[in-house]
Order: C-alpha cells, then structure tokens, then sequence
C-alpha cells in the first residue's frame, strides 16, 4: 500500500511532465483501434451489401465471375440461356426464379460525355431491374425503367453528378452505345459503399450488354417457405447437372467478401504497421522520461533507500506510475480511435465511399487490445528506468540531484551497437548482391532490423562526434549561447541518442520509401524511353476492350504511320516435352509490334515470330519446356476450330519489365485458326505518327476519339506522368501514416527539453543571475533542440539511403535497374528537421525565460 500511495503521489506531482508521454501511448493506441474500427466498419458494410443483395440461391454461367467482371475475351459478360429458368422452377423448393443482366464492363457518361465513373476505384454496375434489387433499393424519384429509353440511377451518384429526371445518359459496352433518359433515382436501403449503379429494364438490358435477347447472366433463385438455402441449391444443381455455377446466398456474400477483403486486408496491416512504428517512437519518449525523472529524483529516492525502502520497492514504485501512465494515455487512445475511425470513414466519403456511421463496429476485441498494447509497452519502456531506480544507493541522498551516475555510454554498449550495426550492413551487402530477389528481400529484411537497433544503441557514441561536428558547423556562429547549446546536447548523450533515435526512424522509413519511389519511377521511365518504339498508346476504361467501329476510329486518323493491334487470348499449349498446359496466355499482334516494343530476345529475331504459323516464347518457359528455336507447340486457341502448330521463331528474353513474359503470334495467324465473330477483341492499341507530325497526329487522335470516351489517348509524356503521380500519390500517403511517428518524435523532443529545462532549474537561474539574457536563453535551448533535431535527421537520412538503394538492387532484378536519389526530398527533410527542432523548442523556452531567478537559484 505504501508503494501505491508513493506511486500516485509521485506520479500526480509529476503529471505534467507525464502529459506528453502520455499523449504519446495516446496517439499510438488511438491509431490502432482506429485502423481496427475502420476496417471492420467497413468489413461490416460490405457484409450488409452482400448479403442484402444476395438472393437464396443464384445460378450463373460456369466460369462467370461473381463481381460481375467481363471474363471473355469480346468484352461481354458470359451467359446463360433463358430455357434455363423452366428447369429451375420446376425443381423441388423453387418458390419463384428470375433472370438479370449485369456487367461491369459498362462506361456512362452525361450528355457532355463526361464520365459518371466513381472516383474511388469503385465499379461502374449496369444491370436490369428485377425484384432482387426491388428489395434493396428504394425509387424515392420517378419510376424504374420500363423501356429501351429509361435508365435509372442510384441516389449517390445523382447527387455527385447533379442529375435530375429527363437527363441523357449513354451507356458504352462491347455492344456499343445505347442512349436513355433517367426516368427514376433510387436509393439504397443498405449503405452503398460507392459504386455506380445504373437500372434498365431487362430486354433492354439484354441488348446494351450482352447483344442478344433469351439470355441472363444470372438467375436470382428464391426459396420455397421451410427450404434452406443449402437444400434449395442441391435440387437446383440436380435439375440443371453440373453446366452451371451454383451458389447459395453465403457462398455469392463470401466470394463478393473475399473480392475486397485483400484490399481491406492490406489498408489493414499497413495502417497497423505504421501504429506499430510509433509505437516504437513512442517506446524512447517513454524511457527518456522515465530516466529523467528517476535522475532528477536520486535524492528522493536515496532518502527511501536511507529509511528503508527496499530495491524492488523503488522498482516497483516507478513501474505502477508507468502503470498509471499507460492506463490513462490507453484509455484516451481508445475513445480518440472511434474518432479516427468515423474520420476516416468521413475522409473516404470525400473520396466517393460512402460509408455510414450507422455501421459503426466496435469489436470488444479492439479496446482490450488497444489497452493491452499500450499498458505493456509503457511498463516495459519503463522497466530499464526502473531498474535503474533500484540501484539507488542511500548515499545518492547526499549527492546533488539530476546528475546521471551514467553520463556517457559505457564501451559494452559501443561493442553490442558496433557489432549490430556491422552484422546489419554484411546482411544489406549479401542482399544487394542476391541473385534472388526472393531471397535477397530476407538479407534485406535482417539487415534493416540490424542496423536500426544498432544506431540506436550506438546512438549515444554517435551523439557525442556528431554533436560537436554539428556545433562546429551551426552552433559556433551564435558565440557563447551556441557552446552552451552544444554542451547541454553533450551532457548526456545516453538522452540525447534516444531524443535523436525516435526521429531518426521516421525520418529512415521517409528516406528509403523515397529513394524506392524516385527509382521505380526513374527505371520505369527508362524501360519507356529504351523499349517503347510507339507514339501513342490507346487504352479502354473499366476492363473494356476496344470495339471495331474504334480501332477503324483510330485507323482513319490523319497523319499516323502505322497502328498496331494487340488481342490476348488464351489457348491449350502442348509442348514438344508432352505437357498439355491449358488457358495459358497467349498474345495476337500486328508484326509492327516489334517495332512498337523494342524487347530483347535470347534466341531469333522477334519480327520472325510475327511470320505465318509462328510464334515467340518467353526464356523462362523455353527453358521449362525444353524449347529451342524450331521447336513446334500445337497451340488450341480459345473458340477456334482447329488446333494450330506453330513453329517457334523467337525466344524473348525475361530481363525486361513491360510485357514480361508475354508469347506472341500474328494477329493473320490467330485468324486462320478463330472465326471472325469469335476473335478477341483489342485490349489495347498502338499508334505512332509519321515522322514530324506527332503534335498534330495527337491532337488528330484526340479529336477523333472524342465520341468514344471509354477510350483514352496517351503519349509517352503522359504516361510518364501518369506513373509518376500514381507512386507520388501512394508515397504522400505513406508520408502521412509516416507522420504520426514523426509527431510522437516531435513530442519527445518538446518532453526531453522540458525535463532538461526542470532539471537545470537552478543552473539556469545562476546564468541568469551572471547576466543570461532572457533572449539568449531561449535562444540556447533552441539551438540545443535544433543540433538534437538535426543529429536525428542525419542519422535516419543515412539510414534510409542505405535500405533504400538496397532494396533498388533488388528492384534491379526485376528490370528497375535505375537507382535515382531524391536530392530535393532529402534536402527538404534535413531542413524540415531543423524547423522541427525549433518548433519543439518554443514551449520549454518560453517556460525558461520566464523562471523567478531566485527561485531557480534556491532550487534543490
């Protein structure tokens, strides 16, 4: 009991110091229950959809996907025949079955052919209303589809786009364009998570999506009074035998559910992983405080020792009031991560997912773990502090306080740091020189671990050089303040190593992520320059593919040289070594091809592959199959009428990243072999411009492009931006998950110079009393803050370089074999950092400036 009360007596005398530790586990734990309410807010959601949309038992075409998504090589969904529905309802346990049309290979557009697409990555859905929808959605405006020049829509995409009834929409599928008014808005009885959902009525449907009136892709199947979704799917199945794919509500909610969850799964953990960053961050505040505290405290607590205190007393004292600290700042961090996670779910409602505070989920699991982790990390941060604390002797009480019986790092200390550090760079040097990338990410791995722990326990030996090369460079010009600043950094590198160790990780992670980044980019925009021989690349939206009437469009353009066509398909190979390999992926171009992508080959000429009856291999499947040049594959094509022998005329080589691994044929090869009504439709298209006039070839192509909008046209220039912003965007948002540990950081920062202004209360009163200026005390502290600042940004910059231009090694191996340092970013970081330092500074310096002298003098 005397321990307790001691413990809460010290714990509430020092709560303000406590606060910014505090906050800390605060932030961490918040960002942790957050991430956990989020995603299962939003595994909710989407269970809700799925199983509200699901009727008991669905058939659908085998092979079909349960998304929704065009599987076929003409851009239609599969189908099935409508005689299907008769056998259906006469089998035992029908109550009623019927048929719907859907697909999400659909582009709409307004009357200005603006696109109605969601901006989340959310699909596009057309589909024909029917009485399975009728229950999930209700019509609050107009009335649903009830012929070929109706379409309704969902209520969130009206309000997005500002669409009233009578607005002309046109709807773009592998069929062709069918235009229709709105004659109804429709709103979800569930939440909609940000799909865009267009109804027509199901003839019409039929014709928009699929070309053909008789057919379904789907048969909405409800079950009879008393018969379960399991017993209603086995005699469906029997009355239809096993040409189709039947499945239960469950089974259609579960395959809808897996189709997000590795999406979910992934925001998931890497949100954690960020949490678990500043965690870590979080980890050297807590130590530091905790060491100042015991330090300033070694009187006090020599005195209990004097009077009897015992050292697992002491010990024990220090770990309830991290205890207390780590109940606290958890139960904080719980309440603030329901506020994150409703943030967040407002934050994705900008972006076009709806998802509704109605869903809410807060799973008891998320603040038992979230008060878990935060109490156990703060006891065990807490721990070498007080351990430290035991070993107290009782002839500390004669001692002055604050002054740290371990000023400078012991030489074990410098050895296990050294030694860690060597290992890391051996593991980062074995990576960097992998033949693997596989198992080079491993070394990578290891080498990462190693050398972080290693700075940080080497920290407080780096501190005391690179401290006084830093004073020499920034500190020395601001005269005595400036020695003063250094020397108070120096005092006690031990804290000044762990201050710089919690911004050196953020700032490593920053640092890698960007020498990654700029690499991929800098490579992928040199695979562009040295590989692609085309002016202009041509690409269809939402899983599209491009339709003859397009590819005749781009074909009449004024001033191009050559277009190229380019149609995968899939076909059965049998190799020369016997195997039969079927649905492997095979390419039909025009023999320009090889022109358009300059790809290496290992053996032949790829212009030769492009000849009748011939075709490439890629080198990795040469060498499985035991293929050479003239070796000949019997190749089926998908819906062709007789099998092929092609003659193998090329072997492309594998070191390459566009097309890797790809296999090719002529597109007049494919066609002796594929009716014309059965050739896969082009997935994309090549064009380049006669010699001086791709300006106005593309402003041609744009032009006459400009009524297909599901087609879009870029040059080289545009997709160099577009994969540059595609990695900027995932960066930016790495940096700001990154930026909660950073803020932690910061908050050490701002909690060591509190404890050290604290803790030299009566040394800053003696300089003031000499004639230390208000002015130049807080100008002391910040320079102080500033070279502690710097120091972490130096180490963590370093760092993160390292891992990074390992792990572009590894890239290299992947053909990324650019390796492009970000000087702009790097230097804005260092900058950044200092501004960071002087930031952190300005509350413990305002609160030293105005110190009562005499008061601080009389300080014990």
């Amino acid at each position: 009991m005397t321990v307790l009360k001691t413990s809460m007596r010290n714990f509430f005398a020092h709560k303000g110091r406590m606060a910014l530790s505090a906050v800390a586990v605060l932030l961490s734990v918040a960002f942790v229950c957050g991430t956990l309410v989020f995603t299962d807010t939003m595994n909710t959601t989407f269970d809700k959809l799925f199983q509200a949309t699901a009727s008991d038992v669905t058939v659908s075409a085998k092979g079909s996907s349960d998304t929704g998504q065009t599987t076929s090589r003409t851009g239609k969904p599969p189908v099935i025949p409508a005689s299907v529905i008769g056998r259906i309802r006469g089998a035992h346990g029908v109550k009623s079955a019927e048929g719907t049309v859907f697909s999400t290979s659909v582009t709409v557009v307004d009357g200005d052919k603006d696109k109605l697409s969601p901006s989340s990555g959310a699909p596009t859905i057309v589909g024909s209303w029917n009485g399975n929808d009728a229950r999930t959605m209700k019509i609050t405006t107009g009335t649903a589809p009830k012929g070929p020049a109706d379409v309704m829509v969902d209520a969130d995409t009206a309000d997005k786009h500002d669409l009233k009834l009578g607005d002309e929409i046109g709807l773009i599928s592998a069929v062709g364009t069918r235009h229709a008014r709105v004659s109804g808005i429709a709103a979800f009885k569930v939440t909609n998570p940000g799909a865009a959902i267009f109804y027509l009525d199901t003839k019409t449907a039929q014709r928009a999506l699929v070309g053909e009136s008789g057919v379904y892709t789907n048969v909405n199947v409800t079950a009879a009074e008393g018969v379960s979704d399991a017993r209603l799917k086995k005699d469906v199945a029997a009355a239809l035998g096993h040409a189709y794919k039947v499945q239960t509500a469950k089974e259609v909610a579960d395959a809808n559910q897996k189709s997000v969850q590795s999406f979910l799964n992934v925001m998931k953990y890497a949100m954690l992983g960020f949490a678990g960053i500043a965690f870590l961050v979080g980890i050297f505040l807590i130590i530091n405080t905790f060491s100042m505290l015991v330090a300033q405290r070694t009187r006090e607590i020599g005195l209990m020792r004097a009077i009897g205190s015992s050292r697992k007393q002491v010990n024990r004292s220090v770990l309830l009031e991290a205890l207390l600290l780590g109940v606290i700042g958890s139960a904080l961090g719980v309440g603030a991560g329901v506020g994150i996670a409703v943030g967040l779910m407002k934050l994705m409602g900008q972006m076009g997912m709806h998802l509704s505070t109605d869903d809410l989920t807060v799973a008891w699991t998320t603040p038992a773990l979230g008060l878990l982790l935060g109490v156990v990390v703060t006891v065990l941060a807490a721990y070498l502090p007080a351990r430290r604390a035991g070993k107290i002797s009782p002839m500390a009480a004669l001692r002055d306080a604050g002054t740290p019986a371990d000023a400078k790092a012991g030489i074990v200390r410098a050895v296990v740091g050294l030694v860690l550090t060597g290992a890391g760079a051996w593991s980062l040097y074995v990576a960097a020189t992998a033949d693997k990338a596989t198992t080079g990410s491993g070394w990578l791995g290891l080498g990462v671990v190693l050398t972080l722990i290693g700075f940080v326990v080497v920290g407080p030996v780096l501190a005391g050089g690179l401290v006084r090369v830093l004073g020499m460079v920034i500190l020395r010009i601001f005269g005595p303040v400036g020695r003063m600043a250094e020397r108070n950094a120096l005092r006690n590198p031990r804290r000044t190593g762990a201050t710089g160790a919690a911004l050196m990780i953020g700032l490593a992670l920053v640092a890698c992520l960007s020498v990654v980044g700029s690499s991929m980019v800098a490579s992928a925009t040199d695979q562009l320059d040295k590989t692609v021989g085309t002016d202009f690349i041509i690409t269809p939206d939402n899983e599209q593919l491009i339709k003859a009437k397009e590819v005749a469009a781009v074909k009449s353009v004024p001033g191009l040289a050559r277009v190229t066509e380019y149609r995968p398909t899939v076909a059965a190979f049998t190799t020369p070594d016997g195997k039969t390999l079927e649905k492997t992926d095979i390419t039909g171009a025009d023999p320009s091809y090889a022109t358009d992508l300059r790809t290496k080959t290992v053996a032949g000429d790829l212009k030769d592959a492009y000849l009748p009856d011939s075709m490439s291999v890629h080198e990795a499947f040469a060498e499985d199959h035991g293929i050479h040049l003239g070796s000949r594959i019997t190749v089926a094509f998908q819906n062709g009428t007789k099998a092929a022998h092609l003659t193998v005329r090329a072997i492309t080589s594998d070191d390459t990243v566009i097309d890797k691994g790809a296999m090719y044929t002529s597109v007049a090869t494919m066609a002796k072999y594929v009716p014309a009504d059965q050739m896969p439709l082009n997935q994309l298209l090549f064009a380049s411009a006669e010699d001086g006039r791709q300006a106005a070839a593309y402003k041609a192509l744009k032009t006459a492009l400009h009524d297909y909008p599901e087609l879009t046209v870029r040059d080289q220039t545009d997709y160099k931006k577009a994969l540059k912003d595609q990695i900027g965007q995932l960066l930016n948002m790495i940096y700001g998950l990154l930026a909660l540990a950073i803020i932690v950081a910061v908050l050490g920062v701002v909690n060591t110079l509190a404890l050290s202004v604290v803790e030299r209360t009566r040394e800053i009163g003696l300089m003031r009393a000499i004639g230390l200026s208000r002015r130049q005390l807080r100008r002391m502290i910040r320079l102080e803050s500033v070279v502690i600042a710097v120091f972490g940004a130096l180490l963590g910059l370093g760092l993160g370089m390292g891992w990074g231009a390992t792990a572009q090694k590894l890239l290299a191996l992947q053909g990324l074999k650019v390796l492009e340092i970000p000087w702009p970013t790097i230097v804005a970081v260092f900058v950044g950092s200092a501004f960071v330092g002087l930031f952190a500074a300005l509350i413990p310096a305002f609160r030293a400036g105005r110190m009562n002298v005499l008061n601080a003098i009389a300080t014990e």
